[in-house]
């Protein structure tokens, strides 16, 4: 087959690559999930030098789990995985189960990674259908209906079960996503050097640039939030974001969404008071930050704030802790709020009164 030919030819040497450990890949698959192999590479590096099985990971405090998975986006991903390899060490003795059903009945793997998980790792024919395979399908079978459509990505699934091989399934279908990845990329693909030219439609009758068929994307919204760095005696109130959600079990500089109408130092007053039961003074603003999420974007504003009165308490939030400027680094922040730490960081203990 050309394209295996192709692959074992011109493929990129991933760490993952070199396994067929069930855990292995499943980490990685996890992983490239909405995200780029080379920012990828040092996290798995990372992640297995620190949790090497399903036990090892299963036996780790969440805090310390989100800690290594900082900075890599989409904590749910690191939340599942954890949840995951606690089902795996209690019910399945460690193993990774090797049917179709008892993964897909594990926390966040759905069909595209069973599928990966099934033909890398256990050999098994199981198709699977990532945007690299859809993009390559689109252009190659001349497929012109939206590729989000529930009909277009049925026919995308159909094409894939019927094409995936007994024989080095696991191979084929990571052939697939490399040709994607590294030729039939979204933009001016490599046409004259991919092994499928010879077939290809799209590149019959010069539909390259056309397909894959997308809907075009809608305005991004862009939200500001107003958070507090609350001092009292030294030491800096953080909270606890709720396990459900964006962000989910991540710390945080407490605060949230400005309204219309209200001003920034109203929102953090505001969002403080209903997060925790707390009066705060607000201060000076600390630091802007510009973060960008896969659907919407964010200005994070940080004021330097004062305790003045009431008892802390976990209103809108799943817990919250005082702690030196100097520990901030031990807990788990979403990456808005890293600047912020380390301006904290290298100015150390903060004057009594920051109004």
């Amino acid at each position: 087959m050309a394209l295996l030919r192709w692959y074992r030819q011109h493929r990129r040497e991933l760490p993952w690559r070199k396994t067929r450990d069930p855990y292995r890949i499943l980490v990685s698959e996890i992983m490239l999930q909405q995200t780029q192999v080379q920012t990828v590479i040092p996290y798995y590096h990372r992640w297995l030098k620190t949790f090497p099985t399903f036990r090892a990971l299963a036996r780790a405090p969440l805090n310390k789990v989100l800690k290594r998975w900082e900075g890599l986006g989409y904590y749910s991903r690191a939340r599942n995985l954890h949840a995951l390899s606690t089902i795996v060490a209690n019910r399945y003795g460690g193993r990774l189960p090797s049917t179709f059903d008892d993964l897909k009945a594990l926390p966040g793997i759905g069909r595209y990674t069973a599928g990966a998980v099934l033909s890398i790792a256990f050999q098994k024919p199981s198709p699977l259908v990532d945007g690299n395979v859809a993009r390559v399908f689109s252009r190659f079978f001349g497929i012109r209906q939206d590729i989000a459509l529930p009909k277009t990505q049925a026919r995308l699934w159909h094409l894939a079960g019927d094409l995936v091989p007994r024989n080095n399934p696991g191979d084929y279908n990571q052939a697939l996503m490399e040709l994607g990845a590294t030729i039939c990329s979204p933009r001016s693909p490599d046409c004259p050097r991919c092994p499928l030219k010879s077939g290809c439609r799209a590149l019959r009758l010069k539909l390259q640039e056309e397909l894959p068929v997308k809907k075009k994307k809608e305005r991004t919204p862009h939200f500001h939030i107003g958070a507090g760095v609350i001092w009292h005696r030294g030491k800096i109130l953080i909270s606890q974001r709720p396990l459900k959600g964006l962000l989910g079990g991540l710390w945080e500089f407490p605060g949230g969404k400005q309204e219309q109408g209200e001003s920034l130092r109203e929102t953090v007053r505001r969002e403080i008071h209903e997060e925790l039961g707390i009066q705060i003074a607000v201060g000076r603003k600390l630091a802007e930050v510009n973060h960008a999420y896969s659907h919407f974007k964010i200005t994070l504003h940080t004021h330097d704030c004062t305790y003045l009165s009431g008892k802390v308490k976990a209103l809108g939030v799943m817990n919250w802790c005082w702690v030196l400027p100097g520990d901030l680094k031990k807990f788990a922040f979403p990456a808005a709020n890293q600047p912020v730490i380390k301006l904290l960081t290298a100015r150390g203990t903060f004057m009594r009164d920051p109004t």
